[in-house]
């Protein structure tokens, strides 16, 4: 392994033995992480005791929604979600720190306060995925899991995009943090549903201007093979990789726009 990452490898691991010497404590905090996830779950089958359908989906699809957001968010929350303690990091000065380090600042935010209680909630999603692509009595094709499998990891892509763009937006205005919480967790809300349940302008902005659409909408309908209520072409669940691309490369340019305009605590 390149010496870099065996570097970020030692402090994660570090950080994982240290959470785990106190088991009470982090089997606590696994269950409590988990019930969020499980809440997901349980409003979508709340709503469907008084419909059988919602927005013309039954409840397996709408779980498969559901659940190919909630994997592609437990991926994107183990992995950057760290990075929304961004915001303490500059007002305590920690970050100064890890500027005058000769290592990568975005890996070392990520890495010192990994949490791995956050599997907890990546697990019961992975459950809930399996469940409902049974459920959902899919055409079973080498194309199918392909995209069953791919799905969750586009969308885990975009959603680490939007949790380090949204954060980076403390460089310049440090309280930002329910502005950051309202495109993350907001976010992943839009994308538990289909997006033909919400209004016309709300829709347009969240799902095609924000890219909310191509998260877990999409490729669910590209891997039921349903057609889309709002008439868009089969295809168009193939630009999920490339919104998630993008999103991508507008998170790393806000990052690095950020890291340059960034004083310190002494400026």
């Amino acid at each position: 392994m390149d010496r870099p990452f065996r570097v970020y490898g030692h402090l994660v691991a570090a950080q994982v033995r240290s959470q785990l010497q106190y088991r009470t404590s982090f089997t606590l905090d696994l269950i409590g992480q988990t019930l969020f996830t499980v809440l997901d779950y349980v409003t979508v089958i709340v709503l469907f005791s008084v419909t059988p359908t919602l927005a013309g989906f039954t409840l397996p699809q709408v779980l498969l929604i559901t659940s190919i957001a909630a994997v592609g968010f437990g991926l994107a929350d183990l992995a950057v979600g760290n990075v929304e303690r961004l915001k303490a990091y500059i007002r305590t000065g920690t970050l100064d720190a890890m500027l005058i380090r000769p290592r990568r600042v975005l890996p070392q935010l990520l890495a010192i306060d990994f949490q791995p209680r956050r599997l907890g909630r990546l697990a019961f999603a992975l459950g809930g995925l399996v469940v409902a692509s049974v459920a959902c009595e899919l055409d079973w094709t080498v194309w199918t899991v392909v995209k069953l499998v791919a799905a969750p990891i586009v969308a885990g892509v975009y959603f680490s995009a939007l949790f380090v763009a949204a954060a980076s937006v403390a460089f310049w205005w440090i309280d930002s943090g329910e502005f950051a919480n309202s495109l993350t967790y907001g976010g992943r809300e839009f994308t538990t549903y289909p997006i033909n349940l919400y209004g016309g302008l709300f829709r347009h902005v969240f799902a095609f201007a924000l890219g909310f659409g191509f998260v877990s909408y999409y490729p669910a309908l590209s891997i039921t093979g349903i057609p889309d209520p709002l008439g868009m072409p089969t295809w168009i669940a193939a630009l999920s990789p490339i919104v998630a691309a993008l999103a991508a490369a507008l998170a790393a340019v806000c990052w690095h726009l950020g890291i340059r305009h960034y004083n310190g605590t002494g400026s």
